[in-house]
């Protein structure tokens, strides 16, 4: 929350037109010698959609200068396409675990998307301080229900902080009126994006001038929807047997203290690399468990 960064272009655009070089997404227009363009490196923009909404809302693409702030975000990720292919690869892992959640909490299916501009899928912990999926901060975590402390963090519960973030969408969307507006002071906060709103006389997000980071924070996450989306379309291919599958796991329920978790995993048939990995909310080598508290710890392997 309010940890999205923006990293400049240019040295990962660099690299990566130096990978196209030699991997792909280049040709040269012909012999060398008819013609003064012939050996330059040629890119394309990938189209935009006429029409695209999020969570239910349109997204108002007919404003030229809302389209050029789209355009933009669209071309900064489109030529990192490594980055792009590994997050639809775990797209497919995390999502159903992601949108199984949001649907409880009648939040929109769409948010999975905010989800992938926080952490990309991936456990981060920024600059500041934000952690997981959904880059809580330490001091906002537990007002959201996530425990933070040297043995557990729940910041790294994929579900867990999944609802969360929806308590935090929820309360949002009752103060701003608007997913859209929900989703941006997820960046910003909603205090700030309120303060915005009544200063500059309306709620309207693709209205209001905001920080630099909340002012590109939506489109952000409207390419990501795009890419996800219509991957085939826009060239990001990936074979059915080459993407990341849900994992099956089975869950135990611990209510007792586990001085030592490798110990533990030994026990459990599994070595103490696989519990953290099944369980990355585990932060230390024991698990300390308060009398009437009951943990439920994920293990590899179809519930039993």
């Amino acid at each position: 929350m309010k940890t999205f960064s923006l990293r400049p272009p240019y040295s990962r655009i660099t690299i990566v037109l130096v990978c196209i070089l030699f991997i792909s997404g280049f040709r040269y227009a012909g012999d060398k010698d008819t013609n003064s363009n012939q050996n330059l490196l040629q890119f394309k923009s990938p189209p935009l959609p006429e029409s695209f909404s999020f969570a239910g809302e349109q997204v108002p693409l007919s404003d030229p200068g809302i389209r050029e702030q789209w355009d933009r975000e669209v071309l900064y990720n489109y030529y990192l396409p490594n980055s792009i292919l590994y997050i639809i690869k775990l797209s497919h892992r995390y999502f159903p675990q992601i949108e199984e959640r949001l649907k409880l909490h009648g939040v929109p299916e769409d948010m999975k998307y905010l989800c992938v501009a926080e952490s990309n899928l991936q456990q981060l912990v920024s600059k500041a301080g934000a952690a997981g999926f959904w880059q809580f901060m330490p001091g906002t975590a537990p007002a959201f229900g996530l425990e933070v402390n040297s043995q557990v963090d729940e910041r790294y519960h994929i579900e867990k902080s999944t609802d969360a973030a929806c308590k935090y969408l929820k309360q949002a969307y009752a103060q701003l009126g608007s997913w859209t507006a929900a989703a941006a002071s997820y960046n910003c906060g909603m205090g700030a994006y309120a303060g915005q709103a009544s200063f500059q006389g309306t709620r309207n997000y693709y209205r209001l001038l905001l920080p630099e980071e909340t002012n590109r924070y939506i489109f952000r996450i409207l390419t990501f929807k795009y890419f996800i989306e219509e991957a085939d379309k826009l060239g990001f291919i990936i074979d059915k047997d080459q993407q990341y599958t849900p994992q099956s796991v089975r869950r135990i329920s611990v209510s007792q203290s586990i001085p030592n978790l490798a110990e533990f995993a030994r026990q459990q048939g599994y070595d103490y690399k696989s519990l953290k990995y099944y369980n990355p909310w585990l932060r230390g080598k024991s698990l300390t468990v308060s009398k009437g508290k009951t943990y439920t710890l994920m293990l590899p392997g179809g519930d039993k």
